[in-house]
């Protein structure tokens, strides 16, 4: 099972540092296999945590980046989470 993580609009903020800080946040915590790919980052399934920890784990990331009332986490597939943009946001 590989997990991914769709980033493409977190990428568009920070210039795509905060994109990197996850990936570090994440390689932390399961070992080097975290990799990237433009607009995703998969975990391989050697690495692979529990979708419910790989959810706890991005809140996290987004609470300790001060990123918590901009973006929100979704399950959007069956291994698949998509970081987006909250509506609130948007409009301030």
């Amino acid at each position: 099972m590989i997990l991914v993580i769709a980033v493409h609009e977190l990428r568009d903020r920070g210039n795509g540092e905060i994109v990197k800080d996850l990936m570090n946040f994440l390689k932390n915590r399961f070992g080097e296999e975290v990799k990237s790919t433009g607009r995703e980052i998969t975990i391989p399934e050697a690495n692979a945590p529990t979708k419910a920890r790989l959810r706890v784990l991005i809140k996290r990331f987004l609470h300790k980046m001060e990123l918590k009332e901009d973006f929100r986490v979704i399950s959007s597939g069956e291994n698949t989470f998509t970081i987006k943009e909250r509506k609130e946001a948007r409009e301030a």
